[in-house]
């Protein structure tokens, strides 16, 4: 019988920009691939579903609108979260999500919208839109975050993260969140072409869309490898698939960042 991981995803409804929703199925492919059944449930305002028997969160993107409608709502589920998190939950945040799973977000007009500091950083509105293609090294920050002793099998076939951002928010880590990656290409966290991104044990945000996932299918692997360990407590063994789609996908948006120009309006 084939094993099962479950997938929650949280506010669909309102959390879903800039094709996200590519990110979740993603993960049911690459799942259903491996043998893997992945069932994915649907989290919205007021509905009543612990986290016990959840392997992998996914929040996506939301205009500062789409976040004011979920956060007390993601508030009252904090401890939970950062009770789940604790032991090992892995969870994939992106823009408005990650920055809802930091202290806070602060808005153009100075409104102040809680998070709920999974990750150790905040989030301030600037004065220009960051927009364009980016290249993320993770090279030298995944020495930290990816499979060691436990996955000695586990060697992912690159280590550089490609996407599109769209965001005014500045996100600045604390010592307790490291950086995703180092920028090659684009804007990043603050808009210094430093840093993109923040992980806090099996948790990541990131401001990449355009989907992630699709053009990155390692990473992919990455967190199906380690919610899969954390639910059976055995490294998985994932076949070798034929990425030549996604590795063209990948290709094609490396070129287009590196020869595309950044936009700040």
């Amino acid at each position: 019988m084939n094993k099962k991981l479950t997938l929650a995803h949280f506010y669909p409804d309102n959390m879903n920009l800039y094709g996200d929703l590519g990110n979740i199925v993603t993960l049911l492919k690459r799942c259903q691939w491996q043998n893997i059944d992945l069932e994915i449930i649907e989290i919205k305002k007021t509905d009543k579903i612990g986290l016990k028997n959840v392997d992998i969160i996914f929040l996506g993107g939301g205009q500062d609108q789409g976040q004011k409608i979920i956060a007390d709502d993601l508030l009252s589920r904090a401890d939970m979260i950062k009770e789940e998190i604790e032991k090992g939950l892995v969870a994939l945040t992106i823009c408005g999500g990650f920055q809802l799973f930091g202290k806070y977000f602060q808005t153009a007009e100075n409104e102040r919208i809680p998070g709920i500091s999974v990750f150790d950083c905040y989030t301030t509105a600037g004065q220009k839109r960051l927009i364009g293609n980016v290249i993320v090294d993770t090279e030298q920050s995944a020495k930290e975050w990816l499979p060691t002793a436990e996955f000695p099998h586990y060697k992912p076939s690159r280590t550089t993260l490609v996407g599109f951002e769209n965001h005014s928010g500045q996100t600045i880590l604390g010592d307790n969140c490291r950086p995703l990656g180092k920028i090659i290409k684009g804007f990043g966290n603050q808009g210094d072409s430093k840093h993109e991104g923040g992980v806090y044990k099996n948790a990541f945000g990131t401001y990449l869309h355009g989907s992630l996932l699709p053009k990155n299918p390692w990473f992919a692997d990455h967190l199906i490898a380690l919610a899969y360990f954390r639910r059976y407590s055995v490294e998985v063994m994932l076949h070798e698939l034929d990425d030549s789609v996604e590795i063209s996908a990948h290709e094609a948006a490396l070129l287009r960042a590196e020869t595309a120009k950044t936009v700040s309006i």
